[in-house]
């Protein structure tokens, strides 16, 4: 087993891969767990376990969109939307939305997102003047509750 923890790709691009050490305790003001990549139905649940009887950072926009209608059907029939709405999540209907920068989760300038989507290029959601990060869904569901990037670590020792 590695010594490796977790780790974020950093503004602006998908190479520029650091330890989350290195970036915990950045700011953000939107949290993105979604799209094609990494919203399947097992990553929502690891989101929804993670939140389940919390609240998200009341200044940080928490938005969920589900890989398919599948998944979101399935999460729904679960419980674990219900849990996502609860804890202040906006759970959208599945597509691109933010990933694409066309609806749904848009940066303006200077604000900066830490999401689960696959890229993370200059004006990708929005603004050029925006930044984003990309990790892991159990990362961001414990910068969702933070409004901060944060180790999960920390939240699943106290599940």
């Amino acid at each position: 087993v590695s010594p490796l923890g977790p780790q974020v790709a950093c503004h602006p691009n998908v190479d520029n891969v650091k330890p989350l050490e290195q970036v915990e305790g950045l700011e953000v003001q939107e949290v993105y767990i979604g799209t094609c990549t990494n919203a399947r139905y097992e990553d929502l649940e690891v989101v929804a376990n993670m939140l389940k009887g919390r609240k998200v950072d009341p200044y940080t926009r928490v938005i969920v969109t589900p890989a398919s209608a599948r998944i979101y059907k399935k999460a729904l029939q679960n419980g674990l939307i219900e849990i996502l709405m609860d804890a202040g999540c906006t759970v959208t209907g599945t597509g691109c939305g933010a990933c694409i920068g066309r609806h749904g989760g848009i940066l303006a300038p200077g604000e900066r997102a830490l999401t689960t989507m696959n890229r993370n290029f200059i004006g990708r959601m929005g603004s050029p003047l925006s930044e984003i990060y990309l990790a892991s869904p159990a990362t961001a569901a414990a910068t969702a509750l933070t409004g901060c990037i944060t180790d999960p670590r920390g939240i699943w020792e106290n599940l």
